[in-house]
């Protein structure tokens, strides 16, 4: 078959007279009873609010009618499943008709949208928090109640979309919020992983991936638009035609169908769209061969094809994993793009205008090929002048970039992209070509233009997917100040020199109806008692609470509170590890993916050494302390692996070792995730945030835990420098090197054995894990890690553990004066409002999307 990509007109994609964009399929009935329910008064907050009778009553009669008409349910016999989603669907009919209003309000105001793209969408569960953003949340308990039914056990039937791995997903789900709370129009684009990120077991101390089959039981946010899809073209063949045009003939088509999910803002006045795309074999069977008897052969298609939707992040260690993520990353941006297009020209008509009424992030360089698809829509599909392209291209994107390690910076061998994306190839060299003419022209000399050059010609010919994102951008923004600040003398110094100005920063902020309202009500109830209900609705107003930070009473109530969120916890980790935790113990917490420039290895290492000191002086006066750990580690990354079967065996000896009298207890949580995350942040009394100074680009969990209260213990990196700036010294526990100076010991050839030589403690904890004190029936098992380390502490590990035992020692004795550490711990609570994702909305808003904010 020979096909030319994408030439059809973007009707051949949407079904005749359906509106693309709005909610279709709403799935309301004659039956359903949803008119009669009020809007909630905006002034009261959720969960104080006392809805009506009417109210209830009407809420609890659309949940029936949803039971009985759309999950063909009985009342009587009903399970938890049958009324999550029997009251799912009845919230979102709640949603259905302000997404339709917000969509209806863009395109007739011609408002300029933002396409957030992304690989990832961390958005968790989604009940409670549409209910909590729509005031629904007490209308919905009593309904339920009414019916025998409680809502905390229809919230925990919901499972986690398995969309994201870590901080880039959760900060993709923060945003997609705050963009809606803030009435930004935007639509985030990304993939339907049918698995998504595996589900971690730990068997033996060790990590066990499994399948996360989070769409097995259906999932009743979404709506599937079988009319829309759009046909991404591979491999094949590039001809000019007689006129000079380029003509791409792919060897493989994947149709992408959408599937929209709506994001609800705060108090439900707008509502966005996530759509993510699904892919699907265009010709699925081969029905000859299949009744000739090859049944696995006949499928081929199929299953090559939707292998691109199937799992988030496959293993990429080898070529067809090289592959398949490039299939991805290319699939998601060209249905994406070519949505956007079809979108703007339904609604202006005029493709030149494409950037004054769209505004693409690329969130990372996962879509980053997105720079080289447009301008060959542009160019080859609508005709439009190279010069002329690539002006509505820089100007339509801006690129987030999350790291400052060059070997996380994406790059594609150069014969894979030529073979999979010949077109694009081409145009990517044509695009480096200008790039590199201008460079010169900017008085870059030859091996400065080496190193902003598009094409790495020193590692075996691959593609720079950083470089492309930063060239095809009018802003490329860091996530912290520090990271914008290295970004321009480390990863991006001599393109930083060849475009200057384009390098600005953005900190990364969190949604505090997530992450303070929904995770810790007890706290926000608090709060709302003391200083009011605006903060609510502005998040400044949280500095209102400095002035209670030394009242008694008021530090009283707070512990409490932490208190009750401790007790919680500590029943997830009797259920998930069987480890008995005491609450009054400090709640010593790292949860995050696990890698080594993160350094759970350190605080392993420091469990240890703390371990250690207590059985040397049992008479000791030790304060109660219960180490937790949750996080992933890639499937191919077997150091992290280890440090995760370390962390798993250090437990075991030590929660069983009664010499310590219980007054250290160590837990490594599975199967982390945002559901976790909610019920971890607001039990932690500590947050760890110990990466290697200058390797962290931001950081979120540490805004999280500082807004919940949690003190936290960390480098200076990322947007630990500004949190320490914001809630003061005192109220923070900073050890260790800084950026530049990790910097410069790594480039004078820093030798760990050195250190290691110089402290008896961090010694003594090598040489017991080195030789299987943890692992007594493997005695060789960690062995390798403790050479490793000694041998090229890349990390830094070892010259930041003294350091790191130091500010331990004063976490203790902070903890043992409890005025003075929750006067603390109220003062991270109270000057953390700048890290609201609203704030950093508004900032990419106004200086980098040309938006107004509602």
């Amino acid at each position: 078959m020979i096909y030319i990509a994408c030439n059809t007109p973007w009707t051949a994609g949407v079904r005749e007279g359906l509106d693309a964009d709005g909610p279709l399929g709403s799935d309301r009935k004659d039956s359903d009873v949803t008119d009669d329910i009020a809007t909630p008064d905006a002034s009261v907050p959720d969960f104080l609010a006392t809805p009506s009778v009417a109210e209830v009553e009407a809420l609890r009669q659309a949940i029936r009618a949803k039971l009985v008409y759309q999950v063909a349910g009985r009342e009587e016999r009903a399970n938890a499943r049958d009324w999550f989603q029997a009251a799912t669907l009845a919230t979102r009919d709640r949603i259905v008709d302000r997404w339709r209003a917000a969509n209806d309000e863009t395109a007739a105001q011609g408002h300029r949208r933002v396409c957030y793209l992304s690989m990832e969408f961390l958005i968790g569960r989604l009940l409670s928090d549409a209910l909590g953003n729509l005031g629904l949340t007490e209308t919905m308990r009593q309904a339920l109640a009414g019916l025998g039914v409680d809502l905390e056990d229809v919230f925990a039937q919901e499972p986690d979309a398995a969309l994201g791995n870590g901080g880039l997903g959760r900060l993709a789900a923060c945003f997609m919020e705050s963009m809606a709370s803030i009435g930004i129009p935007a639509i985030g684009y990304g993939i339907r992983y049918e698995n998504g990120l595996f589900r971690q077991l730990i068997q033996d101390g060790r990590q066990r991936e499994v399948p996360e089959d989070w769409l097995s039981l259906g999932n009743p946010w979404e709506f599937q638009r079988s009319g829309i899809f759009y046909d991404i073209g591979f491999g094949g063949h590039v001809t000019q035609g007689p006129d000079g045009a380029m003509e791409w003939h792919p060897g493989e088509v994947v149709r992408a169908i959408a599937y929209d999910t709506p994001v609800v803002g705060w108090r439900g006045q707008w509502v966005n769209t996530l759509r993510l795309w699904s892919a699907r074999a265009t010709d699925p069977l081969q029905l000859e061969a299949f009744n000739k008897g090859d049944h696995i052969g006949a499928q081929a298609d199929r299953v090559r094809a939707e292998a691109i939707s199937r799992v988030l992040y496959p293993g990429d260690d080898t070529p067809a994993g090289q592959e398949l993520r490039l299939r991805q990353e290319y699939f998601f941006a060209s249905a994406s793009l070519q949505d956007m297009i079809r979108r703007h020209l339904r609604m202006d008509g005029d493709i030149a205008t494409l950037a004054a009424k769209n505004a693409v992030q690329l969130n990372d360089t996962h879509p980053a090929i997105g720079v080289a698809e447009l301008m060959r829509l542009l160019v080859d599909l609508h005709g439009m002048e190279w010069e002329r392209a690539w002006d509505i291209a820089r100007a339509t994107f801006s690129y987030t970039n999350h790291t400052l390690m060059p070997e996380a910076l994406e790059s594609w061998p150069v014969a894979l992209m030529e073979r999979m994306l010949p077109r694009n190839m081409q145009i990517i060299y044509l695009i480096n070509a200008r790039h590199l003419e201008q460079a010169r022209a900017e008085g870059l000399i030859d091996g400065q233009l080496s190193s902003v050059s598009l094409i790495d010609e020193q590692h075996g010919r691959r593609v720079r997917m950083g470089h492309l994102a930063f060239v095809g951008s009018h802003k490329v923004n860091g996530v912290s100040a520090l990271h914008t600040g290295l970004m321009k003398t480390t990863v991006f110094a001599e393109l930083d020199r060849a475009c200057p100005g384009r390098i600005v920063n953005k900190t990364n902020g969190i949604t505090f109806r997530r992450w303070l309202m929904r995770a810790n009500p007890g706290l926000t109830r608090l709060i709302v008692d003391t200083i009011g209900p605006r903060v609510l609705d502005d998040a400044e107003r949280l500095e209102d609470l400095a002035p209670h930070a030394r009242d008694a009473s008021f530090q009283a109530a707070f512990a409490q509170q932490r208190r009750v969120a401790k007790e919680a916890l500590a029943k997830v980790v009797q259920d998930r590890t069987g480890i008995v935790v005491d609450p009054a113990a400090l709640f010593d917490v790292q949860i995050k993916r696990i890698h080594e420039y993160k350094r759970q290895l350190l605080n392993i290492l420091q469990t240890v050494a703390l371990y250690n000191a207590m059985r040397a002086q049992p008479m000791g006066n030790w304060a109660p302390r219960v180490k937790i750990f949750a996080g992933k580690a890639a499937p191919s990354y077997h150091q992290a692996k280890l440090i995760i079967r370390l962390a798993n065996d250090v437990s075991k000896v030590i929660n069983s070792d009664p010499t310590v009298r219980g007054l250290l207890k160590v837990a490594f949580l599975p199967n982390y995730n945002v559901t976790l995350a909610e019920s971890i942040i607001p039990a932690a009394d500590l947050s760890e945030q110990i990466s290697t100074a200058g390797l962290e680009a931001s950081g979120t969990g540490n805004m999280k835990f500082a807004l919940n209260g949690a003190l936290t213990i960390g480098t200076l990196d990322g947007a630990n420098v500004e949190i320490s700036e914001r809630v003061g010294l005192d109220n923070i526990f900073i050890f260790g090197l800084k950026a530049a100076q990790a910097v410069a010991m790594r480039q004078d050839g820093y030798d760990a054995r050195v250190t290691v030589a110089g402290s008896d403690d961090l010694q003594e904890v090598l040489r017991a894990i080195s030789d299987g004190v943890f692992s007594p029936e493997e005695p060789d098992r960690y062995r390798g890690l403790v050479e490793g380390l000694l041998a090229h502490d890349s990390f830094l590990v070892t010259a930041d553990f003294d350091s790191y035992v130091a500010a331990q020692h004063l976490v203790a004795r902070k903890w043992e004066r409890p005025s003075e550490w929750w006067r603390s711990a109220v003062m991270n609570t109270a000057r953390v409002a700048w890290f609201s994702s609203d704030r950093t909305i508004r900032e990419y808003a106004d200086e980098i999307w040309d938006l107004p904010v509602r």
